[in-house]
């Protein structure tokens, strides 16, 4: 089954509000035709109104994700954000479960402290749950998935893949399951410079795809498994060109456009 590319980028805590606009501005100019790959960027939560403004305003095809979502409805829960905040800001997508959200880390800076990374406690449950009100919403879920350095070279590498998966997809709408995006990102592999080898990539990306299709065949077909951890213009064509791996999920590549736009275009030439 033909899958359209989806290049996401993730900011991360990066890009204040004129920051950002100026990038996807740029990322407007920078990008030619990319039919059909999807394209989207995930702004900080202070940055997704304007660039959602913007986006609309220019009448670009580019999608608006978040970074995390806390539920849906209202309520006294401080600091956090609920779905209709994120669709009112024009969001598509929503990136769930992503391994700094889990509290695993490829890099951790002296400033984060134990105090402060417990603040990033995301499990399988959370996600699952997560993942199971977003799916009842108008937004789409990219819901990451990945081991550690100590767990590869352990050799658990396809039971924390695949135990994440299953856990991530369990009790979701079937008839839906087909439009998750799910994001394989080695956590050794983010912001580390390292990147897991494209032959590698596709093999874990396989096994993704095997562990939804013991769900549900159809939806295996369907989704879009992206590879993110160090994605740069010169390793995306070939990462791209698995069969298995339909986008990436791009961090610090996606802060300049230049270095984003030529991602996207790998995945076009990948794309036919």
């Amino acid at each position: 089954m033909a899958r359209n590319p989806f290049i996401a980028g993730n900011w991360k805590m990066n890009m204040t509000v004129p920051e950002g606009t100026a990038l996807v501005t740029a990322l407007i100019e920078e990008k030619d035709d990319i039919t059909p790959v999807e394209v989207g960027v995930c702004p900080p939560a202070t940055a997704l109104y304007a660039i959602g403004k913007l986006l609309q305003e220019k009448g670009s095809a580019i999608k608006l994700g978040a970074q995390d979502v806390f539920g849906d409805g209202t309520g006294a829960f401080t600091g956090m954000l609920s779905i209709p905040m994120l669709v009112d800001c024009g969001c598509q997508y929503v990136i769930l479960g992503h391994s700094e959200r889990r509290g695993r880390f490829g890099t951790t800076p002296d400033w984060l402290t134990s105090p402060l990374q417990a603040l990033f406690a995301d499990s399988n449950e959370s996600v699952n749950l997560k993942a199971s009100i977003v799916m009842r919403s108008p937004l789409t879920p990219i819901i990451c998935v990945g081991e550690t350095i100590d767990e590869r070279k352990a050799g658990k590498t396809d039971d924390v893949v695949r135990s994440q998966v299953e856990a991530a997809l369990q009790g979701l709408d079937k008839g839906r399951l087909g439009e998750v995006v799910l994001a394989y990102e080695p956590v050794w592999a983010i912001g580390t410079g390292e990147t897991c080898d494209s032959a590698e990539a596709q093999r874990v990306c396989q096994l993704i795809r095997n562990t939804v299709a013991a769900i549900d065949t159809a939806a295996a077909g369907a989704m879009r498994i992206q590879y993110g951890g160090s994605v740069k213009a010169d390793n995306a064509e070939e990462l791209l060109g698995q069969p298995d791996i339909d986008g990436a999920l791009v961090g610090g590549a996606s802060l300049k456009a230049a270095d984003f736009a030529a991602i996207v275009r790998a995945a076009k030439v990948t794309a036919g």
